[in-house]
């Protein structure tokens, strides 16, 4: 079964189970709460789901979601995948093209990284301006899958201008410190080294983390509107003296989380007015 097979029917058991929408919502490292705010809450467990990959990292529960949020209605994905678990990068944006044959337009993104820019704080929220892609892959590389999109997607714009406006406003309206700046992408699993950390901000980036970019491309390349937040766990390595363990950024997601989920809900009483 090729790639587009499976999608198509992992999309179709999916869309009988949970329905369609026009919003998706990822959740990142600790980042799960969000789910407690869904009206009319149906899911259904990631291994449910025929040849979909499931995570192996703590603070993924692997889990698809649908319901309501102010009315407006939402999947919520707990549990991405990372191509540091061994994952071909097809399977990594494997859900975000399903997405796409669920109808969705948008998609927020969240993640936990590492602050790279000495200026910020850890526990900061950054909403992602641009990315760099420091990995060496990219998930539309092979063969192109013509019904999702382009062979040459333009990424001018990955991150939407709109959504990201949408975001500042509702973060100065309910008292939440916004950074806005760019995400750099490390394959990972190892925590990046003092010099790949001088190297990425030399370049421009004020986080590094381990996902997010290849779903961004894929869904770029679908069409959709995206919207990506960093929690700003740590200060990344050589900002620290401390050495960093999964453990402390599950524990500073967590805390940073409460924050996103309140900046994610009140945006979509709004949302609407911004679609594509």
């Amino acid at each position: 079964m090729n790639t587009e097979e499976r999608i198509l029917r992992a999309s179709d058991m999916l869309k009988g189970h949970l329905g369609e929408a026009d919003t998706a919502i990822v959740l990142g490292s600790g980042l799960g709460e969000i789910t407690s705010s869904l009206e009319n809450a149906v899911s259904i467990q990631c291994t449910d789901v025929p040849g979909y990959p499931v995570s192996t990292v703590p603070g993924h529960s692997g889990k698809w979601w649908k319901g309501t949020i102010q009315g407006h209605g939402v999947f919520i994905i707990q549990g991405r995948v990372h191509a540091y678990e061994g994952i071909p990068i097809q399977d990594v944006v494997m859900y975000v093209r399903i997405l796409k044959c669920l109808g969705v337009k948008r998609l927020i993104l969240t993640n936990a990284a590492g602050c790279a820019n000495a200026d910020w704080n850890a526990g900061d929220i950054m909403v992602i301006s641009d990315h760099i892609n420091l990995s060496g892959l990219n998930p539309l590389v092979g063969p192109n899958l013509d019904c999702f999109g382009p062979r040459f997607p333009d990424m001018t714009e990955a991150y939407s201008r709109d959504l990201r406006a949408l975001a500042q406003e509702t973060a100065k309206e309910q008292g939440i410190l916004l950074r806005e700046g760019v995400y750099a992408w490390f394959l990972g699993p190892t925590y990046e080294t003092p010099a790949e950390v001088r190297m990425a901000r030399v370049l421009g980036a004020d986080a590094v983390g381990m996902s997010t970019v290849p779903e961004v491309i894929a869904a770029r390349h679908s069409g959709m509107d995206v919207l990506a937040f960093s929690c700003l766990t740590n200060m990344a390595a050589g900002l620290n003296k401390q050495p960093l363990t999964h453990s402390e950024v599950l524990e500073a997601a967590v805390q940073a989380g409460n924050r996103i989920q309140t900046l994610i809900i009140h945006m979509l009483k709004t949302l609407s007015q911004y679609g594509p």
